[in-house]
């Protein structure tokens, strides 16, 4: 027999570190500025584009498609969300911190505008062009091949490392420059200009300039690809998160989507603070981050990740379960019934849930094996976002 039981939260052991907070901007702005005033290091934002669509999500073919976001404001409604989200940004950050804001052309030189005004036109650091080949081609004008991200700091005190983001020269010559080698071996190229030798080492770092066009857009069979519409690369987060950010830092994401700058701030050794209203975000969230968890080898650093949510979006039809107990072992075995895309069992303890054992995409007769003397509550997803916490008597 099934009990319904109210969660608002949950906390995992890995996907780590860091927080997931489920829903509006508006719902939950102020909290955020009183609360990290001046502890983030780096933002990110990959907002909305104002496109007038709706963006589907789909793993794959076989799946039907659901919708991840609605992208309809009106461009009254989406200023007064991206005025609301910069100076919540402005009151998180560090005087040492910065901010990436990613937009296309629809809403690029209207939110430039506004980061002038919230950080002022001193506060401008870099226009970065993201060049990628793939996309639609048009006959009626250029084809539409870039994003834009805009570069903007707290304060004269930004914290910027382009050495970390450098790569080796090479072994590949430019601009008809020799190759050489000096006394002690080292390969290097050279050019003489007017009365001047110019020498640059096949060691030595080149760091990337404004114009990225050496980052793919994520391809359909990318295995980074989650199936949530408008994922960005791993890559480009890295970039951005080792140049402006150290290991330890707190690095925020108002517009999370499927995760990747959490996921790439777990691999890099940064905390995270991500904010995402959709429910198929945070059902997106939650298996990338435990995944990723799981496969990482950690030593003794914390890892664990919060998901917090005021309210969920109800399961409509409880999840068919059997319980069986042998040896000290119980087995919590999926009947079927309501197809579902997360599944686990563990303890409730001041409304926060923890799980002992979990499976995606659960299939019937499939098991969860756990501790005979684990409080038994049920939490169950379906492939919409949809969530349900029941207690097993």
């Amino acid at each position: 027999m099934l009990r319904a039981v109210n969660c608002f939260g949950e906390m995992h052991a890995t996907g780590g570190p860091g927080l997931f907070v489920s829903g509006t901007l508006e719902q939950n702005a102020a909290a955020l500025a009183r609360e990290y005033r001046g502890k983030v290091q780096l933002i990110y934002l990959d907002p909305p584009f104002c496109t007038g669509s709706r963006f589907l999500m789909s793993k794959s073919a076989r799946q039907e498609p659901t919708a991840a976001y609605d992208d309809a404001l009106s461009l009254d409604d989406y200023l007064s969300l991206m005025r609301l989200a910069l100076t919540t940004c402005r009151e998180m950050l560090a005087p040492s911190g910065s901010i990436y804001v990613h937009i296309d052309y629809r809403m690029g030189a209207r939110v430039k505008l506004l980061l002038d005004e919230l950080f002022g036109e001193n506060g401008f650091m870099n226009e970065i062009i993201w060049s990628y080949k793939s996309g639609g081609r048009s006959t009626r004008h250029y084809s539409r091949k870039h994003d834009t991200i805009l570069f903007y700091r707290r304060s004269p005190k930004v914290y910027f490392d382009i050495s970390s983001v450098g790569a080796p020269r090479g072994a590949q010559p430019r601009n008809h420059m020799k190759r050489r080698i000096d006394a002690d071996g080292r390969i290097y190229f050279s050019i003489r200009s007017g009365s001047k030798t110019y020498k640059y080492y096949e060691d030595s770092l080149v760091f990337p300039g404004d114009v990225w066009d050496d980052i793919e857009h994520l391809h359909q069979r990318d295995p980074e690809r989650t199936g949530y519409a408008t994922q960005k690369p791993e890559a480009l987060l890295k970039r951005i998160i080792l140049a402006s950010s150290r290991e330890g830092d707190l690095v925020a994401d108002l517009f999370a989507g499927s995760g990747t700058t959490s996921a790439v701030c777990a691999k890099l050794n940064r905390n995270y603070l991500a904010l995402d209203a959709s429910p198929l975000s945070l059902l997106t969230f939650r298996k990338r981050l435990l995944v990723a968890g799981n496969a990482a080898s950690f030593l003794e650093k914390s890892h664990e990740m919060r998901l917090s949510y005021r309210e969920s979006m109800r399961l409509e039809q409880e999840p068919q379960v059997s319980v069986k107990e042998e040896g000290g072992v119980k087995k919590l075995v999926y009947e079927g019934g309501t197809p579902l895309a997360y599944l686990a069992v563990g303890r409730v303890t001041e409304g926060i849930f923890s799980p002992a054992a979990y499976a995606f995409s659960p299939r019937a007769t499939s098991a969860l094996t756990f501790a005979a003397d684990t409080p038994t509550v049920l939490h169950a997803c379906d492939a919409q976002g949809k969530m349900g916490f029941y207690r097993l008597e």
